[in-house]
């Protein structure tokens, strides 16, 4: 079994004959583009329609796979200049069509019968949701030439900002006790079974971010600037209201849930306190050891025992998933280990038009790593089950991106509390569980807050690092309340968390909504029984094609309600009772 991953079924090097075929085909399409934008007005609509799907599915293929080749090779080396290069030059060739493609849009939008013409063509007909959104997007998009100028300012602006924050967080090292590590590894050793180096990687990883901390500042005062000047040239009251407009969802569901959550927080800073005290500590848990291992599961998993893990439980919930997730490790679609140059974190992309997908993680052997495979690996299944909608549906919204990856945990963990055969076993996996909620509601929440305030002081002034870390202090203190201790906290999540770094603003409540959703489904499961798997496959299946708010009627959810969300958060007592009874008869 590979431990790395094989880009070969995309291509096997950059001077693959393929992937100069594919450039030129994908230039070709460019010149066709703009010539097509620049005839459509005297075209008849149909026609015209008909033109822009065949053009956009073939030339969406070419630039997904060329881009994601160049993506994946960066983010296993950071220092690997010729898939940065590639990358500069697709994303230049991306904004040459620019302008045509708001040419187009624009005349699409305006096209009178455009219901007529999608209910009379069958392809377009699987096209509706996309060609209404078109219409719909024709409010917050701008004059063809501040749409073309917007893209070719996005290349030196927010992207390379990015472009120096995952630079500067992978190539940066911690030191700690005598070895220089890299980020990733640092952060890993907070699952350390020992308190002293669990307390030592945090001081260490602390320290290492004030080498950074500054550039890292800029980059993201410049592309938090660059997002609300844009949303404002789009009409948009705030980036906020751009990122639920994008994500189609309501302002109502996104009050229903963080209403929900900011009242019953209290179950999961319960969890942590009870943490703390069995950990000795009696002012909340202090944050180095929050990830301290419970429990006598403290095995290391090879790559092999976590397949074998994974296929055991998952054969029990669907085959279709068990079978993927085999083809996953045999086939090297994982990137397993930490490596100079590697991002951090862990990810998964799809390879659309392949019926495969990519996962980058930094596998140490924990049991949290193979929660954190089953995460990815859930992405993967909702791409699978998207396969089948065409080329240009191949996209859902942030919210429900989470769906799959956190239902798979709850399969994983529930399957695992249930099976275990000790008390030691059974607090392990509980306190496991309760540990990835409580960062889902927790720390999520913290990251909104946070969010939140830095636009709201960036609409007027620049932020340095420490005003930063006063943020991210704030919002820490807000979310987590007493269940952490107020003298160690983390600054510097800002700067370690890589979803700051995009003009995707906001990518913190969709983990909540993705893991309030995924407790809300799995009970369904859990009361409907296998009945319940084609209903969750087909409403995998709606995700790009539906609003979120349509995606949950699918299984008869209203998202709106309040009641559904305090419901989810509320499902979690049981385990942190639970916690607290196991807590305290193997610790007296």
């Amino acid at each position: 079994m590979n431990s790395e991953w094989s880009l070969d079924e995309l291509y096997k090097g950059f001077d693959d004959p393929k992937f100069a075929a594919d450039l030129a085909k994908y230039d070709e399409m460019i010149t066709k583009t703009n010539e097509f934008a620049a005839k459509i007005s005297d075209m008849q609509p149909l026609d015209a329609l008909k033109t822009y799907i065949a053009g956009s599915e073939s030339s969406m293929q070419l630039l997904t796979d060329m881009y994601s080749y160049a993506m994946l090779r960066s983010s296993v080396n950071t220092k690997d200049t010729e898939a940065a290069s590639i990358s500069g030059r697709l994303m230049a060739k991306m904004s040459a069509t620019t302008k045509a493609e708001t040419i187009i849009k624009k005349f699409i939008s305006e096209i009178p019968n455009l219901d007529e013409l999608i209910e009379s063509d069958p392809v377009l007909k699987e096209y509706e949701f996309l060609l209404k959104n078109i219409r719909a997007d024709q409010k917050h998009t701008m004059s063809d030439e501040c749409e073309e100028v917007a893209a070719l300012y996005n290349i030196s602006g927010a992207s390379a900002w990015s472009d120096l924050h995952s630079y500067l967080t992978s190539s940066v090292t911690a030191d700690f006790r005598g070895e220089k590590l890299t980020l990733s590894s640092v952060r890993n050793l907070a699952y350390s079974a020992d308190p002293a180096v669990r307390k030592e990687a945090y001081e260490a990883e602390l320290a290492c971010y004030e080498k950074i901390r500054d550039s890292v500042a800029f980059s993201l005062n410049s592309i938090k600037l660059e997002v609300i000047n844009n949303a404002r040239l789009r009409g948009f009251e705030s980036p906020l209201a751009q990122t639920l407009y994008n994500s189609r969802m309501t302002r109502k569901t996104l009050d229903a849930l963080m209403a929900a959550m900011d009242e019953h927080l209290d179950v999961f800073r319960r969890y942590l306190r009870l943490k703390g005290e069995v950990l000795g500590h009696k002012n909340g848990i202090p944050w180095y050891d929050m990830f301290a291992p419970m429990g006598t599961n403290t095995k290391k998993y090879t790559v092999e025992e976590a397949k074998a893990y994974l296929l055991k439980i998952f054969r029990g919930f669907d085959n279709d998933l068990a079978n993927m997730v085999e083809r996953a490790f045999d086939e090297a679609w994982i990137d397993f280990y930490p490596r100079e140059g590697k991002v951090g974190g862990a990810f998964c992309a799809n390879l659309d038009g392949h019926n495969q997908s990519r996962v980058l993680t930094n596998f140490d052997g924990s049991f949290s790593d193979i929660v954190t495979l089953a995460h990815e690996l859930g992405h993967a299944f909702h791409n699978l089950n998207i396969a089948g909608h065409r080329p240009l549906n191949n996209d859902y919204s942030m919210p429900v991106a989470e769906t799959a990856s956190t239902f798979n945990e709850n399969v994983i963990m529930n399957a695992a509390i249930e099976a275990a055969e000790t008390d030691e076993e059974k607090l392990f996996l509980i306190e496991s569980q309760l540990q990835d909620a409580a960062q889902i509601m927790c720390d999520i929440y913290s990251r909104y807050l946070f969010e939140t305030s830095v636009f709201e002081n960036r609409e007027n002034d620049f932020m340095p690092a420490d005003r930063l870390c006063e943020l991210m202090l704030d919002a820490q203190r807000r979310a987590y309340g007493n269940g952490l201790d107020p003298e160690t906290l983390h600054p510097y999540m800002w700067l370690c968390k890589g979803h700051y770094y995009s003009t995707l603003s906001f990518y913190n409540f969709p983990y909540a909504f993705g893991g309030l959703f995924a407790r809300g489904l799995y009970e369904k499961y859990m009361q409907e029984g296998a009945a319940f798997v084609p209903v969750y496959r087909k409403l995998l299946y709606a995700t790009p094609v539906c609003t979120v708010e349509d995606t949950a009627k699918v299984a008869g959810i209203d998202l709106t309600d309040k009641k559904f969300w305090e419901n989810s958060m509320l499902s979690y007592r049981h385990n942190v009772d639970e916690f607290e009874r196991l807590s305290k008869k193997l610790n007296k």
